[in-house]
């Protein structure tokens, strides 16, 4: 029962994979076709496992009331979408227009700053050790 479910969810996803989840619908305004584009990506797990069954003087778990071992499983998925690009076309010509993450070049640069603050105070502290 199980793992008919997790087929049917399977199946759904893959249904879902293809072009139609990269590429938008066209937009339309004042004359101008906009296409957007985007990063989709897909994930998902599972995992499952089988108790000990009880053995003679070991302290274990019993088996179910109808023998099998006790057991358990789980599972999850998810899917993350992100918009890459903009696909203009104009009066018959065709012009690509990049979507800048603000929030990821944000993150990047107070690393950057925070990596390059830690090695000055490094090279500060063995130049005044000395």
């Amino acid at each position: 029962m199980f793992l008919d479910d997790l087929h049917k969810r399977f199946e759904e996803m893959q249904g879902k994979a293809n072009w139609k989840a990269v590429f938008g619908e066209v937009i339309e305004v004042d004359g101008r076709r906009m296409i957007p584009v985007a990063s989709v990506q897909y994930g998902f797990g599972m995992g499952g496992g089988q108790g000990p069954v009880r053995r003679s003087g070991a302290r274990t778990r019993s088996p179910q009331k109808d023998g099998t071992p006790p057991g358990g499983g789980g599972g999850g998925g998810g899917i993350r979408i992100e918009p890459v690009a903009l696909i203009d076309i104009t009066d018959g010509r065709l012009r690509v227009e990049p979507i800048i993450n603000v929030t990821r070049l944000a993150v990047i640069a107070l690393l950057m700053a925070g990596w390059s603050i830690f090695w000055m105070a490094r090279a500060m502290r063995a130049a005044g050790s000395r």
